[in-house]
């Protein structure tokens, strides 16, 4: 039996002061943001209300550490916490929203069948203020777990943002590389959940819809240069919504399974991650699934970019390289050595993500992916 989710209710604004001045703003509130975007555009504004930096709580993306900081540090009694950023802030919001009786954020991403169930303390609004991590919209999030030196994903219905709100003024200042890599992560979400098989008609609408705006905004980009995508910046931001949309019913699989060790140990951003292990995934499935589901998707890319569905893949890996250059795993300071070790954490640890694979991986073709980008 196949299930599409979808707990959105999706608010559209064209500035934040737009949208803030229709929420009625309070002590019980919080926000949760960067520096840069409190300066631009929320300062000017005179909030009533509590905030906070993430990056005041540590660098690069959340560990449990960082989460469990700034809950020490959240006032007592909130009715809400308004996250604007990027996936990192908006699933960290996520995981304040819950509380056990351990307190520690690390207990939420327990595998014990016998675990407690964690309760939502107050209401999340999600402000992505990037186009790619999709979190706006789903009930998972994702965090480095400070005890096994990995990332962990976690889905659960009570991180679904009670309003998730889009407004293309905050891309406004995004940096070319932020948005390079959020976008990626965007598309990846896409069509891994094309590929799941957890999808169904109505997911794949949105994967479809997802994959066809991000595809067409890249090829604008690899046309016009770089600093063009803000052209294309409101359909990139919908896009990674629908793409969120996608994967919150039929999931992500190996490329955000392998990925996660190199977020984990290497503090590699998210979507460069992903982008690292993305070609290496895809070409183990055609060598191990030349026919199937991936036909569908080659017949796709294919017609976004104007190629036979036969040389769709290699066109679109082109096409993402050129977007965002891929360096070797060795750049990064990353050993051969550990190959076999990241192997076995994805397979002990990443089953949630590993049960969507197009088709089965096996620990030594895990190895075979890292090898092929080291």
């Amino acid at each position: 039996m196949l299930e599409f989710k979808m707990h959105a209710n999706l608010v559209f604004a064209d500035t934040l002061r737009e949208f803030m001045e229709n929420e009625n703003l309070g002590e019980r509130d919080f926000i949760l943001t960067n520096e840069s975007l409190y300066e631009r555009h929320l300062k000017p504004l005179n909030l009533p209300c509590g905030v906070a930096f993430l990056k005041s709580y540590g660098k690069g993306e959340p560990t449990t550490a960082m989460v469990d900081a700034l809950r020490a540090d959240l006032p007592q009694g909130l009715r809400r916490i308004i996250a604007i950023g990027g996936g990192a802030v908006m699933d960290t919001a996520k995981m304040l929203s819950l509380h056990t009786s351990a307190g520690k954020t690390e207990a939420l991403f327990s595998l014990s069948s016998d675990a407690e169930k964690p309760v939502r303390m107050f209401d999340v609004y999600a402000i992505p203020a990037t186009c790619g991590t999709g979190s706006e919209v789903t009930n998972a999030c994702a965090v480095e777990l400070e005890s096994l030196h990995t990332k962990r994903g976690l889905n659960n219905d009570l991180m679904f943002a009670a309003k998730s709100v889009l407004i293309p003024e905050l891309l406004t200042g995004l940096p070319y590389r932020f948005f390079a890599t959020s976008s990626m992560d965007a598309l990846i979400h896409a069509v891994e959940s094309y590929l799941s098989p957890r999808s169904t008609p109505v997911s794949r609408l949105f994967s479809t819809a997802a994959v066809t705006m991000i595809l067409e905004g890249y090829r604008y980009v690899a046309e016009h240069g770089p600093t063009r995508w803000t052209d294309r910046a409101k359909k990139f931001q919908l896009a990674a919504a629908y793409a969120g949309l996608a994967f919150c019913s039929a999931g992500c699989a190996a490329v955000h399974a392998l990925s996660y060790p190199l977020g984990g140990s290497y503090h590699i951003p998210h979507g460069e991650a992903n982008q690292l292990v993305f070609a290496a995934v895809f070409r183990k499935y055609k060598e191990k699934k030349p026919v199937g589901a991936l036909n569908e998707l080659e017949d796709l890319l294919g017609r976004c970019l104007e190629v036979p569905a036969e040389e769709a893949l290699e066109t679109a890996f082109r096409l993402f390289d050129r977007i965002q250059p891929r360096k070797p795993l060795r750049e990064y300071g990353i050993s051969d050595s550990e190959f076999q070790g990241f192997a076995e954490s994805v397979t002990t640890g990443q089953q949630r993500l590993l049960s969507n694979n197009y088709a089965p991986l096996s620990e030594e073709d895990m190895v075979e992916i890292y090898c092929s980008i080291y």
